[in-house]
């Protein structure tokens, strides 16, 4: 990677959490000067532990994204921010939709509105998700696949994207949208069982119970390291060739459910069993998914260094102590 963010000013919001703290240790190697946001709310999976090594090097700042009043202060003098603050929960967003809306969308408006006043300037990147793609209609997924999120995160994802895409448009401002897949790997927050299966299936592995599979076990799934996570984004915030665009992350290498646990338990030997899906989770489900990342590789030349193995037995690896510790 290149010395662009030495000495220079970052801002991610979401610091604390999974992505976010990754993101932060990558870039403080690098001799970035890092502020941190943070609402620590327990559910979103923030945690100072995650911040551990790099604890005395950076600006941490306690706030929510959705007080404009800090923000605008915030976003001053930055040189980049990472908007990576999110609820992520599929099934909360359609039991909390206003919350999500909040969360996801009106707040990414207000973080644009507050840089086009203060510092348009900066350079902003967008973490969206695959959600907004629903259920397939070809594979891989391009971005010209049609729009059609199956739930309300997915919905409010597309319109945070679209302000994006529309203060570069209007305003000119340096924007750019990555439309993350299955992100895994150390930090990831294991004590919430809603923010999807790859991090409830390794919870399960490490403390001995089985792994329930919803349906057959047969839908398709692509799957980013963090490390390679971060990569992307760190190209994405150090260029202004991509204003206003969005881009697919994803992986060469797909695997079923199944195939997934079976390599888990790999690393850390656990029974699984098959059962029905719930009722309120088979409505919102997309079946097969794996992304098309060509175009994005195609102006960066990223490409996923990690394998589905070696993420699983270095995601193990940094687990297990702590897991064993506590029992």
């Amino acid at each position: 990677m290149s010395s662009f963010y030495h000495g220079r000013r970052v801002l991610i919001t979401g610091g604390l959490g999974f992505i976010g703290s990754n993101l932060a240790i990558e870039l403080q190697k690098l001799g970035a000067r890092l502020t941190l946001l943070d609402s620590m709310i327990p559910a979103y999976g923030a945690c100072l532990e995650n911040i551990e090594p790099i604890r005395n090097a950076v600006t941490v700042n306690f706030s929510d994204v959705r007080d404009q009043h800090s923000l605008a202060y915030l976003v001053r003098d930055q040189e980049v921010i990472f908007s990576l603050a999110g609820q992520v929960s599929h099934i909360d967003s359609m039991h909390e939709p206003l919350v999500d809306l909040d969360i996801n969308c009106r707040s990414q408006l207000s973080l644009l509105e507050c840089c086009r006043r203060e510092n348009p300037g900066v350079r902003l990147v967008l973490a969206s998700t695959r959600q907004v793609y629903g259920k397939p209609q070809f594979l891989p997924v391009t971005e010209e696949h049609p729009i059609a999120p199956t739930d309300i995160n997915g919905i409010n994802k597309w319109a945070a994207e679209m302000y994006f895409t529309l203060y570069a448009q209007v305003y000119g401002m340096s924007t750019v949208s990555l439309r993350l897949t299955n992100t895994y790997g150390p930090r990831m927050d294991l004590r919430n069982s809603k923010k999807g299966f790859v991090g409830v299936f390794i919870k399960q592995a490490l403390t001995g119970q089985p792994i329930r599979i919803f349906g057959t076990g047969a839908q398709r799934r692509d799957f980013n390291y963090v490390s390679d996570v971060v990569h992307a984004l760190a190209m994405v915030g150090e260029s202004r060739l991509f204003c206003g665009q969005s881009f697919n992350l994803g992986h060469d290498e797909h695997f079923t459910l199944r195939e997934f646990v079976e390599l888990l338990s790999e690393k850390c030997p656990v029974d699984f069993e098959l059962i029905p899906f719930p009722d309120e989770l088979r409505a919102i489900d997309i079946g097969d998914y794996f992304a098309d990342y060509s175009r994005f590789r195609a102006v960066t030349g990223w490409r996923p260094c990690v394998g589905l193995s070696e993420g699983l037995q270095r995601t193990i690896m940094h687990y297990r102590q702590p897991f064993e510790t506590a029992a």
